[in-house]
């Protein structure tokens, strides 16, 4: 079993750790955040994104031979996940591939980014919608791999985070925990938005 580690690498990936406390910042004054509707729409996307994230990653490994079982059943390949290494197969990728995944990576970013400018009307909305729709996107990516391959085998799995613009390393614990706090901090946020009339009356 790996052994906690505190940091990610590069050391500017730890500072993803601030975001649940920027977005705290930034969404505590007073207005409209995010209408319930408008949460359950972007939750809805998320989670069907962050599956089809998990799909695409199963399939590159399996059409590269980096995931055992894949041939067989689908209990062979989750028996497999123990042995599967998510950051060394990253640098037994093809050099073509590999390309493919910055690209890959990009259209991942632009998506929520989509989805924030067409379900909210000011910056601020936008930025929460973004938010929400990422950390939902980046749970479920987990849950679905964990769902059809078995890995993360444990909160301590090492995991490439992104690529752009070189590979950011973490155990998976950190970005759970920073779309957690992100999710908890827009929900308490606009939890307090919609009571504040009330108090201020």
């Amino acid at each position: 079993m790996s052994q906690f580690q505190l940091w990610a690498e590069p050391w500017w990936v730890n500072l993803l750790i601030l975001i649940p406390l920027a977005a705290r910042f930034s969404f505590r004054r007073a207005g409209r955040l995010l209408g319930g509707r408008q949460l359950v729409v972007i939750t809805v996307f998320a989670v069907a994104f962050g599956f089809v994230e998990a799909s695409v990653v199963v399939y590159l490994r399996a059409a590269i031979g980096l995931l055992p079982g894949y041939t067989g059943s689908l209990g062979e390949v989750q028996r497999s996940g123990e042995f599967y290494q998510q950051v060394q197969s990253i640098s037994q990728l093809p050099r073509s591939l590999a390309t493919i995944e910055v690209y890959r990576e990009a259209a991942t970013l632009i998506m929520p980014t989509a989805v924030a400018l067409l379900a909210a009307g000011t910056t601020r909305e936008r930025w929460a919608a973004f938010l929400w729709a990422f950390a939902f996107w980046d749970l479920f990516y987990y849950i679905g791999l964990w769902t059809t391959v078995r890995w993360p085998t444990s909160l301590k799995d090492l995991d490439v985070l992104f690529l752009i613009p070189v590979p950011w390393i973490a155990q998976v614990w950190f970005p759970v925990l920073v779309s957690l706090l992100t999710l908890l901090v827009i929900a308490l946020c606009r939890r307090e938005q919609v009571h504040r009339p009330a108090i201020e009356n």
